[in-house]
């Protein structure tokens, strides 16, 4: 699990703040806060993580802007953009998480801020990165969101998303000794989903990480990468709207 926006709908506050009213997970920005530092930590030593952060770095033209979705504590993603060079903007559903990446990447920009609530102009970025940060969202959210941002990159700009591949639907779980509501989906489901949003999946990589903590368990990790299609090639791809 990752730096993820607030649960949705079902009456549950979508700011992060309020409480849910149906199971028993928290808001992801009181998670977030609650983990700080620790979820760097934790997950600092992800081999895959790094490896999609290099593959992203070798496609991206110099001085690319770059929307880090869940940008959490800034570390690993936002730092090896802009140290690159790259024009990054985070955001963040944690206040918590928010101030530690504004202190450790001033380089770049952070808001704190539900993704699904903030303006998202089309064709503002050359790439847009999700590591891990639609888990606390509802399934119809993750679609819906997954198609606003690759609307929200330049025509052939580049997505790349991470999750936990597993099929399941507002289920109660601890991460971290958090207690969260998780929906997700199977790997061939996610893919299916990313490129119905209008991205054309050129590289996906599976792997197993346990995060360094006390309550850390073993998780399936599903890395995506593509690129956005314009409306005449989506179509002539996907002429049914799947791929």
């Amino acid at each position: 699990m990752g730096d993820g926006q607030g649960p949705g709908d079902n009456g549950e506050h979508r700011d992060g703040q309020g409480p849910v009213e149906h199971g028993h997970g928290r808001p992801a920005a009181a998670v977030f806060d609650a983990l700080g530092a620790e979820y760097e930590q934790a997950f600092a030593a992800s081999a895959a993580h790094r490896e999609s952060l290099d593959r992203l770095l070798a496609d991206l033209a110099p001085g690319s802007r770059v929307l880090d979705v869940g940008s959490g504590t800034g570390r690993p993603t936002a730092r090896t953009l802009a140290d690159a060079g790259h024009r990054v903007l985070g955001v963040d559903v944690s206040p918590v998480m928010t101030a530690l990446a504004a202190r450790q990447v001033p380089e770049a920009e952070f808001r704190c801020a539900d993704i699904r609530d903030l303006p998202l102009p089309e064709g503002e970025f050359d790439a847009v990165c999700v590591y891990f940060s639609l888990l606390q969202m509802e399934r119809g959210e993750q679609g819906e969101l997954l198609g606003r941002l690759a609307r929200a990159l330049r025509s052939g700009g580049l997505l790349v998303v991470a999750t936990v591949p597993v099929d399941v639907a507002g289920v109660d779980a601890v991460f971290m000794g958090q207690p969260v509501r998780v929906s997700s989906f199977g790997a061939e489901e996610f893919t299916a989903l990313t490129a119905r949003a209008g991205i054309a999946v050129e590289w996906t990589h599976s792997a197993l990480f346990t995060p360094d903590h006390p309550a850390g368990m073993p998780e399936p990790h599903l890395f995506l990468h593509g690129r956005q299609l314009t409306a005449a090639t989506n179509g002539a791809a996907f002429p049914h709207g799947t791929p």
